[in-house]
């Protein structure tokens, strides 16, 4: 039961960094990670910074994955 629950929000977790990757991709916004913003904690700033690090990886995988697909276009 436990278990379940923390592998649902750790998907939820990646599917909101993927979220965030993508609105970075499309528009140029992204989160403000300076440290009065965000936290005074530097260690928290890097958990951040992996975390939306994390969502731009999966965003590259997914994307390359989908290239080589034939299931996928590209439409410019």
């Amino acid at each position: 039961m436990v278990l379940g629950r923390l592998a649902h929000y750790t998907f939820d977790a990646v599917l909101v960094s993927a979220f965030l990757a993508g609105v970075k991709r499309s528009t140029g916004l992204t989160p403000s990670l300076k440290s009065e913003s965000l936290s005074n904690s530097p260690e928290v700033n890097k958990w951040v910074g992996k975390y939306l690090g994390m969502g731009e990886w999966l965003m590259d995988q997914s994307i390359a994955v989908m290239g080589s697909s034939s299931f996928f276009e590209r439409r410019r």
